[in-house]
């Protein structure tokens, strides 16, 4: 008789491959899993699952673990016993900051958790050619990463003009993961058909930024796996899942993107995107499926994502199918209990904020009252272009309350280089007071808004003081203030801590404004990102993506500023 380490009995198991539930026992050994019949096993342990339903952990196919501000090892305390039991990781944003020294600071603190976290390494470090951030990945940088166990392929490429330039460092990068047998990602947002064509031949196979049934159907066009994204901010399931159909949910699984500790709290994580899918038609099997299976297959992840001999033992134990109301989680063959949660996040030294602005920086002059404002779209992160008339008082912009129009900053620092862009937003609806972070996608400088230079001066003064991290002040004093001296991106608290501060600084946003309908927060760290439509503001000035260059603030003088 084989001694073996797990018995589940009288389960209605999902198999992913005929998208239905079958009553069965499994049998479990060493991780993974052995049979499905009695072979004469001695289980250690047993769990009886009668009435109740099993299916594979859950995957996350895309995820930004520094957009929920706490490090690996936190986000897997949250994230596992709610069926999630990989992810797939884009560290793209410490990159940005701290090069491969970044990637490797995740990687370890991940190795605490039961969560597998398996690594796509950054494609755009930086991000653009025209801004400043804290570092620059080669592919001969790159390469040598490849040598960890984790990485799994290349992250999300968002620098389209360098594919289709045929830049010779892109070329190498995409070059360099086809010749592992590894999988690369894709960030198609605002590409046509022709240019998403363009990148699935030169070997870059899945996208995430669809908002809409058009973009949807050209990515499945183009023959690319799709990952349906449910953020804090990138809202966009609703808006896209009606796309999935029985015939092409092969082609679909589902990612989170960039999600706060407090939004996963709150909600959920891969779960919440399965609820929702459900809630809005899918089967439950079908969306069980997308979850694991599919995600698994997308990223050529072939030991994972599926009920089946040989594959590693990553179970979800769950009593309702169509509420996703997770008992247990069983990984690597293991039931998961608070005894598998008791690392602390690995110290991380570098101080990433350097930079010389003063207040005097922050005034904004104006020969003309017509100027281009980026207009928030609430819950998504691309931005509108407006036109409008602002006021101006002795040649400089004031703010306009009524009609709630603000001055952004982004300001340079990782190098004291000392250079900084200024802009208008509306949508904020601050009516007393500022906010400035230094989570700002993707070269991460300091991003500031507020009704006066005071204001917002004394916000990113309190953000430098704490190493990087988030803070609210009103027009007199400071409301609240997140540290978060790793990288400038996350806390280096427990993931208790962490949300607990976030939650103090969006109470505090809410003193100081009319409230909004949106994250104000993440919000803003996107209105950075110059690959993603359509004006977004970075250490060079006020960017238009649809002319892909600097513009002037003043609509009959556009010119490219300077500083």
């Amino acid at each position: 008789m084989q001694t073996i380490d797990l018995h589940i009995k009288n389960g209605n198991v999902l198999n992913v491959f005929s998208k239905k539930f079958e009553n069965k026992d499994i049998f479990i050994n060493d991780g993974k899993i052995i049979n499905f019949e009695n072979d004469n096993y001695q289980p250690k342990n047993v769990i009886d699952a009668t009435d109740q339903y099993i299916v594979p952990g859950f995957i996350d196919s895309h995820v930004h673990i520094e957009s929920a501000l706490v490090t690996p090892s936190e986000l897997g305390k949250v994230l596992v016993p709610m069926g999630v039991t990989s992810i797939v990781v884009d560290p793209h944003e410490i990159a940005n900051v701290s090069g491969a020294d970044g990637i490797k600071y995740m990687i370890e603190d991940a190795k605490q958790s039961p969560l597998d976290v398996f690594v796509m390494l950054p494609s755009s470090v930086p991000a653009t050619s025209f801004e400043h951030n804290g570092a620059t990945l080669t592919a001969a940088d790159l390469h040598q990463l490849y040598d960890e166990e984790s990485v799994i392929g290349l992250a999300e490429v968002m620098d389209y003009p360098a594919v289709h330039n045929q830049d010779e460092d892109m070329m190498a990068k995409l070059q360099d993961a086809k010749d592992h047998g590894y999988q690369i990602d894709g960030h198609g947002a605002g590409l046509s058909l022709d240019q998403l064509n363009e990148y699935k031949a030169n070997g870059i196979s899945t996208d995430h930024e669809s908002v809409n049934l058009e973009q949807m159907q050209d990515r499945l066009t183009s023959g690319m796996d799709i990952f349906l994204r449910e953020g804090t901010v990138e809202r966009d399931l609703q808006n896209t899942v009606q796309a999935v159909t029985e015939d092409n949910a092969d082609r679909f699984s589902f990612c989170t993107d960039d999600k706060f500790i407090s939004t996963i709290v709150e909600e959920g994580s891969i779960n919440f995107n399965i609820q929702l899918a459900i809630q809005y038609g899918i089967k439950p099997e079908t969306a069980y499926t997308m979850a694991s299976y599919n995600a698994a297959k997308a990223h050529k992840l072939d030991q994972i994502g599926a009920i089946e001999k040989d594959y590693a033992a990553d179970l979800v134990i769950i009593d309702h199918p169509k509420q996703v109301d997770v008992k247990k989680v069983v990984k690597a063959g293991k039931e998961m209990s608070e005894a598998d949660f008791s690392s602390k996040p690995l110290e991380f030294g570098e101080n990433c904020v350097h930079h010389h602005l003063k207040e005097s920086d922050l005034q904004l002059p104006l020969n003309s009252s017509k100027c281009h404002v980026m207009g928030i779209i609430a819950n998504h992160i691309e931005t509108t272009h407006l036109e409008m008339d602002v006021p101006i008082d002795d040649g400089q912009f004031v703010s306009d309350l009524e009609n709630d129009v603000l001055l952004m900053v982004d300001a340079e620092r990782h190098h004291d280089l000392g250079t900084f862009g200024l802009a208008l937003v509306h949508g904020f609806n601050i009516k007393n007071g500022a906010i400035a972070t230094t989570v700002a996608h993707d070269s991460h400088n300091i991003v500031a808004v507020g009704t006066t230079p005071d204001a917002i001066y004394r916000a990113i003064e309190e953000v430098t003081a704490t190493n990087g991290g988030i803070a609210v002040v009103d027009e007199e004093r400071t409301l609240a203030t997140m540290p978060l001296p790793v990288a400038g991106l996350m806390s280096d608290k427990s993931w208790q801590a962490a949300s607990h501060e976030l939650h103090a600084i969006e109470d505090a946003f809410n003193q100081i404004s009319d409230g909004v309908d949106f994250d104000p927060f993440i919000t803003l760290s996107f209105l950075t990102l110059p690959v993603i439509p359509t004006l977004k503001l970075t250490d060079q000035g006020l960017y238009d993506f649809d002319q892909q260059k600097i513009i002037d603030v003043e609509v009959a003088n556009n010119l490219t500023p300077q500083h």
